[in-house]
């Protein structure tokens, strides 16, 4: 589904819209979506910094300021010499993290966020979707744990056999 919103996936039926435009008809990939799918892929040679700066120059709208600040943010150091390829499951998390809300994107699309961090850091990664969920984004987050939905989402859906179901309705009828 989120493949499919973001571009890289045609739907099968119906049509994606975003921000008036339909996907793969007026935009081949929606604007303004900051997104970590799946497992985040970076350039192991280079830094985490190097990394999000080669990705922000394909826009061009944000600079070393932006990458600084958004490093911090998910708590890792925008100076360290540290090359990707050396990082732990959960840096590379944050990194993918990092990466989604850089250039302030109206909306955010994670998928599993906290998978690889550890405890302290799950504390910080719900922090940084409850302020930018404050900020006015869209954030569509997808998890396996309900409590981390349950804490940081309005509505619930599911996927079973291709077909999106309403949390509260499904649970209202168990």
């Amino acid at each position: 589904l989120f493949k499919t919103i973001i571009g890289f996936l045609k739907p099968t039926s119906g049509k994606v819209i975003v921000d008036g435009k339909e996907i793969g008809r007026d935009t081949d990939f929606a604007d303004n979506i900051g997104i970590i799918i799946e497992t985040p892929g970076f350039l192991s040679s280079y830094t985490g910094f190097k990394n999000l700066e080669y990705l922000a120059s394909i826009k061009n709208v944000i600079g070393k300021k932006e990458i600084q600040e958004s490093m911090e943010r998910v708590g890792l150091d925008p100076n360290s010499k540290k090359k990707v390829g050396k990082y732990s499951l959960g840096m590379r998390q944050r990194l993918g993290i990092a990466q989604a809300i850089m250039e302030n994107q109206k909306i955010i699309i994670l998928d599993e966020p906290t998978n690889g961090i550890d405890r302290s850091g799950l504390k910080d990664v719900h922090e940084i979707i409850k302020e930018e969920k404050n900020k006015g984004k869209i954030i569509l987050l997808a998890s396996h744990d309900l409590d981390d939905l349950k804490l940081l989402c309005d509505k619930i859906y599911f996927i079973e056999n291709g077909r999106v179901k309403d949390f509260l309705t499904e649970i209202s009828n168990d």
